[in-house]
């Protein structure tokens, strides 16, 4: 096909996910392979958002595609109540990784249901029926996910789901708590949490819904001490630990899950993204040994005709092994802290704009802002139009100079293939070095 009739069917006949269909113009793509793809001009991109910081293998890994290709000519797909091979497998090696006694795998076709299902299980475990997540957080579309999402994708769709209630999590940038240090921070919240617990009714509540380390509402890394803070109250409550890791773990991070930095097990952890790099709709929740109990003559009260579809299962199952022996995760952590870090870093001494970098592993975010001393973001909590003006812009240099940049609010997320080599780091991080001189003539400290 055409770069013209690609572009007239889609919008003739595509409707695009949180857009508004007459404004947007998208790019139609011909190809990719490693970390990069390219439009039918011929014009590559470095992928510097991993698509939607999922692609963590690299686009096309040929082992990958082939492991695909062999399973579509053994067995397309199978419904879930069989058992199947390579459903199986994928299941017992994503089982081996988790941490604790986190046994068991419920198959979904991507995060949000995984979270959607990990709220059923907490809820059906516990038999109360509150939620608690954060304000700063995304967990998916569906009815109870969007409910738990903090971000502004929420407003448009309450009311949904019943029973979620926000509260503040640490960020030290921007402290909520008014905190002085990472340490304090970590206090703070974890009484603020606390506090919640209690006045919300302890035994009204379910679950504790956290990503790991948040991921587009800001790439805010949990200060020492938070996480194993959050398990402590979990576990002195009754509550269930849920780890959303749909875009922290598999290697983002610099770990199989984030939560391996910090060694602190949850009850229940969400899974998708990484775990095959979104060559094939696939998530998941890993259940602990005991919530899987309440439901051994139980029945669980949710299914998906295409739970654990045996396609996915076997893209998943090569991942993990290309993971392995390709020592992708170790590469990952290397990348982040001896080219990622030092060369933010030199950013944010050269760049005035730039108020605080911040990561892991190939996970990090540049915060950008009008005055360091004030730290007023560059642009609105939520801008659009003429407001976010000067992050537009700053996107559009980035995409002239052939890196496709992950933006959101006054943010630029760094957040390339965790195969990603040395040198097309570097080079994204040149472009970025060109492409903040935008955000610096907005600098007004």
């Amino acid at each position: 096909m055409t770069e013209a009739s690609v572009r007239a069917d889609d919008r003739a006949h595509v409707f695009h996910s949180w857009s508004a269909q007459g404004l947007i113009n998208p790019l139609p793509i011909a190809g990719a392979e490693g970390s990069y793809f390219w439009d039918y001009d011929g014009k590559p991109y470095l992928d510097f958002s991993s698509q939607l910081v999922n692609i963590n293998i690299g686009h096309q890994h040929p082992r990958l595609v082939a492991a695909i290709q062999e399973q579509a000519a053994k067995l397309c797909t199978i419904q879930p109540a069989f058992a199947n091979d390579k459903r199986g497998e994928a299941a017992r090696l994503i089982a081996e990784l988790a941490p604790g006694s986190l046994n068991k795998v419920f198959f979904t076709n991507g995060g949000a249901e995984a979270n959607e299902n990990a709220i059923r299980l907490a809820r059906g475990h516990t038999g109360r029926h509150k939620v608690l997540s954060t304000y700063r957080s995304y967990h998916g579309s569906t009815a109870a996910a969007i409910t738990a999402t903090g971000d502004p994708r929420r407003w448009a769709n309450e009311p949904t789901a019943v029973g979620v209630v926000h509260f503040w999590g640490p960020y030290p940038y921007r402290s909520p708590f008014y905190s002085s240090s990472p340490e304090e921070e970590t206090q703070r919240a974890l009484a603020h949490l606390r506090e919640t617990v209690v006045f919300e009714g302890a035994g009204t509540i379910a679950a504790v819904l956290i990503e790991t380390v948040v991921g587009t509402n800001g790439i805010l890394v949990p200060p020492p001490g938070y996480l194993a803070g959050v398990r402590e109250i979990c576990d002195e409550f009754g509550i269930v630990f849920i780890a959303d890791e749909v875009m922290a773990g598999f290697g983002r991070c610099g770990e199989w899950f984030a939560v391996d930095r910090w060694g602190v097990t949850p009850d229940l952890i969400t899974f998708a993204k990484g775990v095959n790099s979104g060559y094939l709709p696939l998530g998941g929740v890993i259940i602990s040994d005991e919530i899987a109990a309440t439901f051994a003559e139980r029945p669980f009260p949710g299914g998906l005709t295409y739970s654990g579809h045996p396609l996915a299962c076997a893209s998943a199952v090569a991942s993990i092994e290309i993971f392995k022996e390709e020592g992708i995760i170790e590469h990952a952590r290397a990348l982040g802290d001896d080219v990622i870090a030092p060369g933010l870093a030199e950013l944010a001494a050269k760049h005035p704009s730039v108020g605080e970098v911040r990561g892991l592993g190939v996970f990090w975010a540049i915060e950008l802002v009008r005055d360091r001393a004030t730290r007023e973001p560059l642009v609105p909590f939520n801008a659009s139009g003429a407001a976010a003006g000067p992050m537009t812009e700053l996107a559009a240099a980035c995409k002239e100079r052939g890196l496709w940049p992950f933006t959101h609010f006054n943010r630029v997320h760094v957040v390339p293939p965790c195969t990603a080599t040395v040198d097309e780091v570097r080079e994204g991080l040149s472009i970025l070095d060109e492409a903040l001189s935008v955000a610096d003539r907005y600098y007004a400290g």
